[in-house]
């Protein structure tokens, strides 16, 4: 029997191990590795900072799913693999053996490469910061919000699409559920709201017609953006930029830069940010009995849980018919489809391919969207990890290119 280990219970570990599970029942032993003892289901991480979510809401028990599934799950970090002898080595110094290796670790948000951040920065990446921000605007009465992403540098070498920002959509959310918050608190108009951007253009993974959507959205909530600002610090009422201008800010939330997984730059598995390049079936240049999805795979761009679902999907099929020697795996076809969270004013449902030079570039507006996010949210959580069935995206998505064409 064929031993297959995961490393990390995000988005594309959960995937891959519900996926190869029901595939290779009874020719493999599944056992997923992960540091936490939750998977987060991290959609849902604004609604812990402004709506009151309980942050119990967002955490998946990782024994559980693979309970369900005959796997195992093992507690530990993963300090080392040894790629040459087909083991990985956690933190106790156990050594985990495998034959096909499943790399889906996520990325590093490098919060302390911000000077200041621990002391004055908030930020909702992840559970625990999302909960910080959460007690924070308990007692925020008002007063200079700042809100933006680091500046993320890329390997040129093995990353063809490089984004200033490796994903702004948490931005867009949080932007819009603050303005929400602050108006429920009857604070805004103490307030202002400045988003800044590293890159040229806000939301520079996606093309014009959902720029065209979101613009006037953004202006009627009385919101400014910066371009190309590059943060360098964040003090007690200052956010810092690069070029040596700064702005007043009285609550700072910051997506931080992302690096690759101390894992994997120990182990002389990736490139210099520590991000692995693959080929089309997801699988290491070196060694083959490798395969990488999510946002650790050099080509996940930007760092987004549609993704790194489509990337598991694909690795999944190609270790399937690489233990089986049976079924087709499918090329990849990256998308961006989120559901952006705008709290009282709804939410926006984004499909879009123009980044990998397609034509798609759709959104809709309006509390259906809500609806929609709701239940992917829900479905996620109660089932623990588990996608809603794909067939759900079609209706969707001509339900999108539907009210466009009627507006």
């Amino acid at each position: 029997m064929k031993k297959i280990v995961i490393i990390g219970a995000g988005f594309a570990g959960l995937r891959l191990l519900y996926r190869l599970s029901r595939a290779l029942r009874g020719e493999a032993a599944v056992t997923i590795v992960d540091k936490s003892e939750f998977s987060i289901e991290k959609p849902s991480l604004p609604e812990v900072a402004f709506a009151g979510k309980e942050v119990s809401k967002v955490r998946i028990p990782i024994s559980r799913a693979a309970k369900r599934k005959g796997a195992e799950f093992l507690r530990e970090a993963v300090v080392r693999i040894e790629p040459e002898k087909n083991h990985v080595i956690t933190e106790s110094g156990r050594k985990v053996e495998y034959d096909i290796l499943a790399i889906t670790t996520g990325a590093v948000k490098d919060y302390d490469s911000i000077s200041g951040f621990r002391n004055y920065g908030f930020s909702i990446c992840d559970d625990i910061e999302a909960d910080r921000l959460s007690k924070r605007l308990e007692s925020f009465a008002g007063g200079n919000v700042v809100i933006g992403s680091a500046r993320t540098t890329w390997d040129e070498k093995s990353t063809s699409i490089r984004l200033d920002a490796p994903c702004e959509g948490p931005i867009g959310e949080v932007m819009f559920m603050i303005d929400s918050y602050l108006r429920e608190r009857g604070i805004r108009e103490k307030s202002s709201i400045t988003v800044f951007t590293p890159g040229k253009v806000f939301f520079d993974d996606v093309g014009e017609s959902i720029h065209q959507e979101l613009a006037p959205m953004i202006k009627d909530h009385g919101i400014s953006v910066l371009n190309e600002k590059v943060i360098d610090s964040i003090s007690k009422d200052h956010v810092h930029f690069a070029d040596g201008t700064s702005i007043r800010s009285d609550l700072s939330i910051i997506i931080p830069p992302y690096r690759g997984p101390d894992v994997i730059i120990n182990s002389e598995l990736g490139d210099s940010r520590g991000f692995i390049k693959t080929d089309r079936n997801m699988r290491h240049g070196r060694f083959p009995n490798i395969f990488v999805a999510g946002d650790v795979n050099a080509d996940s761009m930007p760092k987004l849980g549609h993704i790194a679902i489509m990337q598991a999907d694909v690795a999944a099929a190609a270790i399937e018919r690489e233990v089986t020697g049976k079924g087709n795996v499918p090329a990849p076809s990256p998308e961006i489809f989120c559901i952006m969270n705008r709290g009282d004013s709804g939410a926006t449902v984004i499909l879009s391919d123009i980044l990998y030079g397609g034509k798609r570039d759709i959104a809709y507006s309006g509390k259906l969207a809500s609806t929609f996010k709701w239940g992917f949210d829900s479905y996620y959580f109660y089932t623990h990890g588990h996608m809603p069935p794909e067939a759900l995206q079609e209706p969707v998505e001509f339900f999108i290119k539907l009210m466009r064409t009627n507006r």
